[in-house]
């Protein structure tokens, strides 16, 4: 390998580093919808050349995240509620097709992927954790993993795609115990019914749910969104 290959492969590995510094960065809200940077400034604080920090910002501004500004640096784009609620739609219509298809006969379903959710979601309420942050990766892992179980490769494939999108919404989901509470709860039932073959009950339970989580989503305020960034690194739970 050439010298300017391995240069290559350098700055794309670096520039992969630097996209998933960023985009946690706005997902934890250490960057929040509003706030501009320069690449100079952001080559500074990660140790690294400004040639990585504008090819991690170009994939970001084509997904959305950000938008360069004439000679002035760039700029967290503000949330489009309006996307996010056509997101949420499509991870509905995603995870109720998948519970029916795990409630199928013909279906082999993972017992050990289930068994796994059940060990976590269905315990009694002295055993339940209280850890935002833990139980916003659970909270992910569930809806991902019921629609990895069904079966259907490119299913899961948009689903994660879908996840990856409304992450940085989801964190300001809640942030109240009883926001907790309620998603072991509502889990704890999607998975019983899910157990006993109850297909429509299933899918009907999990619109349920999504449909609260959507409804928290709408009431966020951008008054919430720079409250988010008091939480630093301990960015709120999410729920459904």
């Amino acid at each position: 390998m050439n010298r300017a290959v391995i240069t290559l492969v350098a700055h794309r590995s670096r520039a992969d580093d630097v996209y998933t510094q960023l985009k946690r960065d706005i997902a934890e809200f250490r960057l929040v919808p509003g706030d501009r940077f320069t690449e100079t400034e952001i080559s500074s604080r990660l140790g690294v050349s400004r040639t990585p920090v504008r090819q991690a910002l170009f994939k970001l501004q084509q997904e959305g995240f950000v938008e360069v500004l004439f000679r002035s640096g760039w700029r967290v784009l503000p949330f489009d509620f309006d996307q996010f609620e056509e997101l949420y739609d499509l991870r509905m219509v995603l995870e109720t097709t998948a519970a029916h298809r795990l409630c199928e006969g013909a279906l082999k379903v993972d017992a050990a992927q289930l068994d796994a959710l059940v060990a976590i979601w269905l315990v009694s309420p002295e055993q339940r954790s209280t850890d935002m942050r833990e139980v916003a990766a659970w909270d992910e892992a569930f809806h991902c993993a019921l629609v990895t179980a069904a079966g259907n490769a490119e299913m899961a494939r948009v689903h994660r795609e879908v996840t990856e999108r409304i992450r940085v919404i989801r964190r300001l989901d809640f942030t109240q115990p009883l926001r907790i509470t309620a998603t072991y709860e509502e889990h704890g039932e999607i998975l019983s019914a899910i157990q006993q073959k109850r297909g429509d009950q299933a899918a009907l339970l999990l619109r349920a749910h999504i449909q609260g989580s959507q409804a928290e989503v709408r009431k966020i305020t951008l008054h919430q969104v720079h409250l988010a960034r008091q939480l630093g690194a301990q960015p709120a739970a999410s729920s459904g």
